[in-house]
Order: C-alpha cells, then sequence, then structure tokens
C-alpha cells in the first residue's frame, strides 16, 4: 500500500525538519559544538530515512488511487538535497566556516519546509480544494515542530550530563517551546477538522465519517498526543524548578514516545479518512 507507505514516512520527514529546527533554541556560542553534531546526524538519519523510503516506495511503481510515482521520486529527490545540505552543516561543525554553516542550516531548513509540505500535499485528495490544502499544511507544520521540539528537548538534557554547569534557563526554553507548541498544534487540528466540515465540500464528509466510524481513534490521537504530552512537559517543567535535569531529561524521554505514538496515530488517520490529523 503505497498511501500507507507515503503517511508513515512523512513522520520521520517531519522529525528531520522539526529537529533542525530545535537546533536553532539553545546558544549556538555558548554550547559545546557536539551536541549539534550528535543530534544533527539523528536528524540527517530520518531525513535519509524519508529519501530512500519515498525512492523504494517511487521504485515499485504507481498503484490506483496512490500518488504517481513521480511525485515521490520529486519528493525523495527534495529529501536527498535537504540531507546533503545539512550533511554540509554537520561537516562546518568540524571548522571554523561560520559563513557556510550559517548559509547551510538556513537553505537545509527551507528545503525541509519545502518538503514537508510537500509531502503533506501529496497526500491531499485533489477535490479537498484550497480549504483542504491549507488544513494539511498547518497540520503538517504543527506537527513537524512537536516531534523536533520534543525530541530535540529531550537530546539537550542529557547533555547536562557532560556539561552539569550549564545554565536550566536553556533547558526550560526547549521545555517552553514544547509546551506553546503543543498548544499550537490542538489549535491546529481543531481548527483544520473545523474548517473540512464547514467548508471542505469532499472534506466534510470525510470528517463525518471520522467522527461515526473512527472516533475511537481520534479521541486516542488528541489524548495520547498532543494532550498527555501537554501534562508532561508541565511536569518536565515543575521538575527543572527543583532543578533536576535528569528527571526532567526522564519525563522528556516519555514524552517523546508520547508524542511519537499520537503522530503515528494522525498518519493512520490519514490513510484511513483523508483527514490530516
Amino acid at each position: 500500500m503505497t498511501k500507507f507507505g507515503v503517511c508513515f514516512l512523512m513522520v520521520f520527514g517531519q522529525l528531520a525538519f522539526g529537529g533542525t529546527l530545535a537546533l536553532a533554541i539553545p546558544p549556538f556560542f555558548k554550547v559545546e559544538r557536539g551536541f549539534y553534531k550528535s543530534t544533527g546526524v539523528v536528524y540527517l538519519g530520518a531525513g535519509l530515512t524519508s529519501a530512500i523510503g519515498l525512492a523504494f516506495l517511487a521504485h515499485r511503481g504507481d498503484r490506483p488511487g496512490s500518488p504517481a510515482a513521480a511525485s515521490l521520486w520529486a519528493l525523495s529527490a527534495l529529501w536527498a538535497l535537504f540531507c546533503v545540505v545539512l550533511a554540509l552543516y554537520l561537516f562546518t561543525l568540524w571548522t571554523d566556516n561560520g559563513l557556510v554553516r550559517a548559509r547551510a542550516y538556513t537553505f537545509a531548513l527551507a528545503l525541509g519546509l519545502v518538503a514537508v509540505l510537500d509531502n503533506a500535499l501529496t497526500l491531499r485528495p485533489a477535490a479537498f480544494g484550497i480549504i483542504g490544502s491549507m488544513a494539511y499544511g498547518m497540520s503538517a507544520l504543527s506537527s513537524s515542530m512537536v516531534l523536533g521540539f520534543a525530541s530535540g528537548a529531550m537530546m539537550f538534557g542529557h547533555w547536562y550530563l557532560i556539561d552539569p554547569n550549564l545554565p536550566l534557563d536553556y533547558l526550560r526554553s526547549l521545555v517552553r517551546v514544547l509546551g506553546i507548541a503543543l498548544v499550537g498544534e490542538l489549535v491546529v487540528l481543531g481548527l483544520a477538522m473545523a474548517a473540512l466540515a464547514l467548508f471542505g465540500g469532499v472534506g466534510a464528509s470525510a470528517v463525518r465519517d471520522l467522527a461515526s466510524s473512527d472516533l475511537a481513534l481520534l479521541i486516542f490521537r488528541l489524548l495520547v498526543g498532543p494532550a498527555a504530552s501537554l501534562v508532561l512537559a508541565w511536569m518536565c517543567w515543575q521538575t527543572l524548578k527543583i532543578p533536576q535535569t535528569m528527571a526532567a531529561t526522564g519525563l522528556l524521554y516519555i514524552t517523546v514516545m508520547s508524542v511519537l505514538v499520537g503522530e503515528l496515530l494522525g498518519r493512520f488517520i490519514l490513510f484511513r479518512t483523508a483527514v490530516p490529523l
């Protein structure tokens, strides 16, 4: 099932883009470069997974009711280019070439943004129209930020084992933006369903089908994903007031799993109903 594969691989692409964005939150010149090297490689791997997986699906050929093979090749090429530029950024971390590093990072973010939106719109049924396009784009971006900020905060929490003297404000900043992203995702998901239900035409029918036949999936998507993750982020914030960085990092581990389960449920709902959750 090509469409299912594209929905699943979308999570890796969103993690790659959102995680790369999260690297901009800790102050670069006050944190050891090893953090950016080790964390960036994780997001590079996620991007490569998306690029290689999409290429494999495209190689299998177009199937009825699935995205065209040409679109998948183009999307795979976009993620491959993102990976090349991100790899260049990682290479510059071993050098003092700040100009190339800044340009490579900015270009990687731009490519990741285009790839995430293209990945989402590839899955959008043509009959959904412009309202559907906006809903797909907003949902894809909010999911990217949640995945990226959750994983980035968790990996930065480990850096306090290496450098215990790091100010807690750096981790607090990541937890703060994670909380904002989770609230934003709940708002975006609500707006996406409301927009499709009110103005989506065919999308309205998809929302009705979701509410009638897959209501349990929708509830689990919202509760296990952003709602539970928001509670965990609040617990992490309170733990940092003690302060206890390792306990907070443990909570961020659970938050990453909660976010990941929620996003996978969202992509499964997208596969079943075409509603972008």
